[in-house]
Parts: C-alpha cells; structure tokens; sequence
C-alpha cells in the first residue's frame, strides 16, 4: 500500500468520523483519530487539518502509535498538509490489527488565542498556553542525549532534558501532573527505571502532593533510544483551579509495589474538571497480578477499576474523551471493541495498540482521560 499518494488527497467531512464530533460536543482538548479503510498518511493528516479548522483548535501535541518504518512518510505527510509543526511529536511503535502503518493518533488541542512552543536541541518539544484560569505546558518526544549510556542514565538524562524544557517556559518538575514513559524492552530494566524514577522523585515537591499520573509501556522509538517520554504540567493561574490525586477504590497505591505514580489525577476549574487515569491493568488490592493469561478475565477487572475510579469522581465512561488500549498480543486487539459491545458501552475514543505492558502476565492495559463541566463532588 503507498503510504503517500503522489496527487494531494481530498479534504474529507467532519461527518466521515466520529472522533470530531466526540471533540465537538466534549469541550476537551484532545481527540483521537484512526485510519480509515484503505486511507493513506497524508489523507489521514488531511483529515487531522479538516478537524482544526472546524472545531477552531490549534494542535499543540501529537502520540502516534505506528511503525517505525511509517516515521519518515508521515513526516513527509504533515509537512505537504501543515508546512512546519510547531508542536511535539511522539511516536511510539505501535502496531494496529490491520496492515494499517498507523494505528491511531492522540491530537492534543487548545482554543486558546495564543501558543508559545518550547525548543530543546533545535526540535520542538513543548506547547505552552493558557485555558480559563489555568496555564498548560504539554511536552512530548523527548528523550536521551546519548544512547549508548546505560538506560537508567539515558533515563535521567530524558528527565533533566524535560526539566530544561520545563524551565524555559517558567514551569518546574513539581508542576507535573501526567507522564507517559515508553521504554524499549521494558520488562529487562522496569526495575532499575523504577528506582531511577523514585530517586528522582523523592527531591521534588509536586503540586498536587504527590507523584504525577504515568503510563509506563514497552515500546520502540526511531531514534533507537532506550525510552521516550511525555508529560504535562500545568500551574493555576488563580484560587479557582487545582489539582487533586485521585485514589482508586479497587486498588492500592503504586508506591506499595516500588513504582511513583498516581492512580489519577484531577483538575477542576470553573469550567470544569478533567479525570487523568493512569496506564490500568488487572492488578489486586495488595498489588498482585490477578487473572495471568486469561484476556478475558483481565479486561473484566481492568475496566472495573477503571469504571470505579470514574464513578467516585462523578463520571461515566460516556465521559472518556481519549484511551489507549494496549496489548501485549496483537491478535487479542479485535476482543476490546467485542467486550464493549457485548456491555452496550458508548462508542469511545480509543486507539487500540500492540505493545508491551510492564509485568510478564499482564495482557492489556488502558489509559483514559474523562471531561466534565460538572462542578467539583
């Protein structure tokens, strides 16, 4: 299949995807879009163009999931649609069901009259912008200087490069409130990064008084590096903005098994709250793993602790404004959209992915992010 037609593609409606008018109705900033049957790249970046200009948004960060040997025709793709990106780019390898080169893509978007990027090393890294009383910094694509350091060293040194990148914009470590860290061969040095991370950690003061959400997933990168890594930080700009942890009901903190990070996250302003759930598996209370090599059984209680977690905050999964569904066998992506057809949940915007997850028996995880303009329960 050619991944980039030779005649520019024609821009296709709103109408030809759910994901836009998930966006529309949202009042969120993100939205997700997947390949349609028999679409190339620049088609599909057309279509990314399409939803900007209607929904009146402006990109300020990409997470694709694809092959790494799609980087460079994508690449070429959002140049021929967009001209320069002045937004940050992660692209995690992350194979689709389909021959797809693409198995979706996470556009973070902000209304907002103005966006300032942040440049690390000549390449842009960070978004910078202000929405009602709160000011957001959503970095993405970062990485080691060297990697031929050890990976807890190319980790550390990804951490001071988003520090630098932090600093820039007036922002610190301590205004983090998500992460997304996807290492490659993860389950070979989990433990290292963990205690690496925690070290880190342990001198910061975080804002919301305590670790920030993460995903931590196996996957490749194309510059070969032992990790690539986002995040998100954000600073009140007035009394009527926060940000809280969130705890989950069905579950025990991270921290009781050695890995800083939170469960979730939320931030409430005036013009709503948004729920930031951390990458969630099939894990016990006292932190086991339950349910090893039964799919089924895992996606049960995944989305139970999930759904928990949802509901103690007010919201529903007909809330979830982004997801990604992760794998660690490719042929079990089709049972996600079975599973949630079987239990008449909401069409939800999710990519569904082939990638490694940070225990040997888990098989699925999912992330998610949930909106409401509900005032605070």
């Amino acid at each position: 299949m050619s991944l980039i037609p030779s005649a520019k593609a024609g821009e296709p409606s709103l109408s030809q995807s759910e994901d836009f008018a998930h966006f529309a109705l949202s009042s969120d900033f993100s939205f997700t879009l997947k390949p349609l049957p028999g679409e190339d790249l620049l088609a599909l970046f057309n279509r990314l163009a399409v939803a900007l200009k209607n929904t009146d948004a402006t990109l300020v960060k990409l997470l694709v999931f694809g092959s790494i040997s799609a980087r460079a025709a994508a690449d070429i793709a959002m140049c021929r649609v967009f001209g320069r990106s002045d937004w940050p780019v992660t692209w995690v390898e992350g194979a689709a069901y389909d021959d797809q080169p693409i198995a979706g893509l996470h556009a973070f978007v902000c209304r907002a009259g103005r966006v300032d990027p942040i440049t690390l090393n000549g390449r842009v890294v960070g978004s910078v912008f202000e929405e009602g009383p709160v000011r957001h910094c959503l970095l993405g694509g970062l990485g080691p200087d060297l990697s031929s350091a050890s990976r807890p060293d190319q980790f550390r040194q990804t951490l001071a490069n988003l520090e630098s990148a932090l600093e820039q914009a007036g922002f610190a470590l301590g205004d983090v409130v998500r992460t997304w860290f996807y290492l490659d061969e993860l389950l070979s040095w989990y433990g290292p990064f963990n205690e690496a991370r925690t070290q880190a950690y342990a001198r910061v003061n975080f804002r919301a008084g305590s670790c920030p959400a993460s995903t931590g997933i196996s996957a490749r990168n194309p510059a070969g590096a032992a990790l690539v890594a986002g995040a998100w930080a954000l600073q009140p700009l007035d009394s009527s903005a926060r940000v809280a942890e969130i705890h989950s009901p069905l579950q025990c903190p991270a921290a009781s098994y050695g890995s800083s990070f939170s469960r979730a996250m939320e931030i409430s302003s005036p013009q709503g709250r948004r729920l930031l759930i951390s990458g969630t598996a099939s894990i016990a209370a006292d932190g086991r793993t339950l349910w090893p090599g039964n799919l089924r059984r895992q996606m049960d209680l995944t989305m139970e602790v999930v759904e928990t977690i949802l509901a103690s905050r007010g919201f529903a999964f007909s809330d979830i404004t982004r997801a990604t569904a992760y794998f660690k066998n490719r042929a079990d992506i089709p049972q996600f959209p079975l599973w949630c057809a079987a239990r008449g949940l909401p069409s939800l915007p999710v990519i569904m992915t082939h990638c490694g997850i940070c225990r040997h028996d888990l098989l699925f995880e999912l992330e998610a992010d949930a909106w409401t303009a509900a005032p605070a329960i």
